[in-house]
């Protein structure tokens, strides 16, 4: 079985950084969302990481013009909760043929990480075109993912980790990445003042760096 890549790929082709988020609190979810949307930034990564992150996703997945996914994803059950609380697509650390399987037989798409030529073999194997470079500056940044180019030709990646405003468009600029993820274009600090401006104005900063 194959993952509809074409799916997927119209998310992530909808701006060059996907924002990668870490909430701990639900009245966040709608202002964050409407401002990363408002700055040009639609394709959502809500990481679950927080107890409440299941909450967030089904409020964020409300707000109009939002593609919300869920991060962090490792097994089947949170793949399950992830697509009850309207998760459109999921994003994962690292990837395991029982997760890989999983999201193909529920019919939601996934971005497995993989950080090496083998795991990203092992996940074209199991029916995946489309992956998550992770954790891409200690896996060797910009250079490793540029040298799987040529032999993996028919892969495209996220660069996921370490993945900043300053180094973005070394990654964007390759030709198998589709985008990046980054966590820089919501800071916490910005979340707990309520300064949703702020963010907006990193979201339409960080859309210029398309390439």
């Amino acid at each position: 079985m194959m993952q509809d890549t074409e799916a997927l790929l119209a998310v992530l082709r909808r701006a060059p950084v996907v924002p990668v988020l870490i909430v701990d609190n639900v009245d966040y979810a709608v202002p964050l969302a409407k401002a990363l949307v408002a700055g040009g930034l639609p394709a959502l990564e809500v990481t679950m990481r927080t107890p409440v992150a299941l909450d967030v996703i089904k409020a964020m997945a409300s707000v109009e013009g939002a593609f919300v996914g869920a991060g962090t994803v490792l097994d089947p059950e949170m793949a399950d909760a992830a697509k009850a609380a309207g998760a459109t697509y999921m994003v994962s650390p690292g990837a395991t043929p029982t997760l890989l399987a999983h999201a193909l037989k529920i019919g939601m798409p996934l971005l497995p990480g993989v950080a090496t030529a083998s795991e990203a073999m092992m996940a074209r194997e199991c029916g995946y075109r489309i992956m998550k470079f992770f954790p891409a500056g200690p896996a060797g940044g910009p250079t490793y993912l540029k040298a799987l180019s040529s032999p993996l030709a028919e892969l495209t990646f996220c660069p996921t980790g370490g993945v900043s405003a300053a180094n973005a468009r070394d990654y964007l600029s390759l030709p198998n990445v589709v985008c990046v993820g980054g966590s820089w274009v919501a800071p916490d600090d910005a979340m707990r003042s309520g300064d949703w401006a702020r963010i907006e104005a990193l979201a339409a900063e960080a859309v210029k760096l398309a390439v």
